[in-house]
């Protein structure tokens, strides 16, 4: 499926409030996931709904979903319906009402069917998907993942065929009787950042920190 083919149209991606944020553009909810770091899985784990923050990767279609092998909430999602969301925060809007406040963000809502990764080769490429979603470069810079640790592990697929993306960007909003109030009005824009780098005790004397993580310091700069 190429990033031109237009997002799902379905009753539970069509929007309510606010259609005119919406993204139809199968482009945009790519770039809302490849942005982020965790995505929030949701379930009905015994009768009861079960919301589930984990790291994430993006192959083609398909997201998967990393844990461990004894966590019950991600097992439990196999094979049943599940919806999972990524929300950026882009900035806190500051209205001159309080009714106008808002947020600027980029938030993805994908719903389908969970997929438990069985066999090694795509469990290694989950792996390597949340690795790389992470830490883009790491996973050629450290050792791969033995056997046991692969058993000690746990991946959900989840195709992205029913998804909607929605979008808020730009100042507020205020009814026009308040743009002639007192006070200050804007948006404080938010980002993730990254500090220096802190060194493991234990590395060897002189070992440098390697490219793939300074640049990962400098990308949100």
């Amino acid at each position: 499926m190429s990033a031109e083919t237009p997002l799902s149209a379905t009753p539970r991606t069509r929007l309510g409030r606010h259609r005119e944020r919406g993204r139809t553009d199968r482009a945009d909810l790519l770039a809302v996931l490849d942005a982020g770091m965790i995505c929030h899985l949701g379930i009905v784990q015994d009768g009861a709904p079960v919301v589930l923050p984990t790291a994430y990767g993006r192959v083609g279609d398909t997201l998967y979903l990393h844990g461990s092998s004894a966590n019950r909430t991600l097992l439990a999602a196999a094979g049943q319906q599940v919806c999972v969301t990524v929300t950026h925060l882009d900035g806190l809007v500051c209205a001159r009402a309080v009714f106008s406040h808002s947020v600027n963000y980029r938030c993805a809502v994908i719903f389908g069917t969970a997929r438990l990764v069985t066999g090694d080769d795509e469990l290694l490429t989950a792996l390597r998907a949340v690795t790389e979603q992470l830490i883009p470069g790491r996973w050629d810079a450290a050792r791969a993942p033995v056997r046991k640790e692969l058993a000690a592990t746990a991946a959900i697929a989840v195709p992205l065929t029913e998804a909607s993306v929605k979008i808020r960007s730009g100042p507020p909003v205020d009814e026009p009787p308040d743009l002639d109030l007192d006070g200050w009005a804007g948006v404080v824009p938010a980002a993730v950042r990254f500090a220096e780098p802190v060194p493991d005790p234990a590395l060897a004397p002189g070992t440098s920190v390697p490219a793939h993580i300074r640049d990962l310091v400098r990308r949100g700069a």
